[in-house]
């Protein structure tokens, strides 16, 4: 990552773009809980680097695609934790991805690929595993935050001016 930068950016779901409590009633999951911020600054930043998104949440994907698919305009992929490394370096190739996550099982990832970003509320091994962690919680707008983070460090881009 020295000298090219980066060009995809993966973010986990739960977690990361949610607050990852899943709220349930009698009849199933009903509910997840998406940050402010954060789709404004992956508008900004798609100009600059692939995004896409993947979760491992069967019973919640139909929830996760009407917020990234059908609100964002994002690709969402279903892709099982403990399949993420191969099907990265597959798909997109670890050595030029940026990935996003925040448990366990997301420490994987974040070691293998060009560069990890954790939120601050991720679990032990995956902050561990991250280059960067955001002030900001998953949900409360971490990726916002990772946002603002990569344009800086791989594009040369201070956000802030790009405001006035």
């Amino acid at each position: 990552m020295k000298n090219a930068a980066p060009k995809n950016f993966i973010i986990d779901i739960d977690g990361v773009m949610t607050n990852g409590q899943m709220l349930y009633n009698k009849n199933g999951k009903y509910i997840k809980i998406f940050g402010p911020d954060d789709s404004d600054m992956l508008s900004i930043l798609k100009k600059y680097i692939n995004i896409c998104f993947i979760t491992a949440d069967k019973k919640g994907y139909a929830i996760t695609k009407k917020r990234i698919v059908n609100d964002m305009g994002f690709k969402l992929y279903y892709v099982n934790v403990l399949d993420r490394v191969q099907w990265i370096d597959k798909k997109f190739n670890l050595k030029k991805t940026i990935y996003m996550g925040d448990s366990i099982f997301d420490s994987i990832a974040l070691q293998k690929v060009a560069y990890g970003i954790a939120p601050k509320n991720a679990d032990k091994y995956a902050k561990k595993s991250s280059k960067h962690i955001t002030t900001a919680s998953g949900g409360n707008r971490a990726v916002s935050e990772a946002c603002v983070f990569i344009l800086k460090k791989f594009f040369k881009i201070n956000f802030f001016k790009l405001l006035k």
